[in-house]
């Protein structure tokens, strides 16, 4: 256990921003899974409005400095890669 002030907020400091990370993580995994799943059942508009929102995670988190901006682009290029043509 932390003994001085400046530990004692560095360890609440610590718990919120791990709290905070963890859901952004599971938000981004979340929503990449639900495209892939639309994608699985062939369910185009679906998997269009999961697609818009995969980006919007992935832009999130690369804007707060959860990823860097280069992982993000690369991740929602492979997600585009995967949306069916015509």
């Amino acid at each position: 256990m932390p003994r001085t002030r400046t530990a004692k907020k560095a360890l609440r400091q610590n718990t919120r921003r791990r709290t905070r990370n963890l859901s952004r993580k599971a938000q981004a995994r979340v929503a990449v899974k639900q495209y892939k799943q639309k994608l699985e059942d062939g369910d185009r508009a679906a998997a269009r409005v999961a697609l818009a929102n995969a980006y919007q995670k992935l832009d999130k988190m690369a804007k707060v400095g959860f990823i860097k901006k280069n992982k993000a682009r690369r991740l929602k290029s492979r997600l585009a890669r995967k949306f069916p043509r015509g």
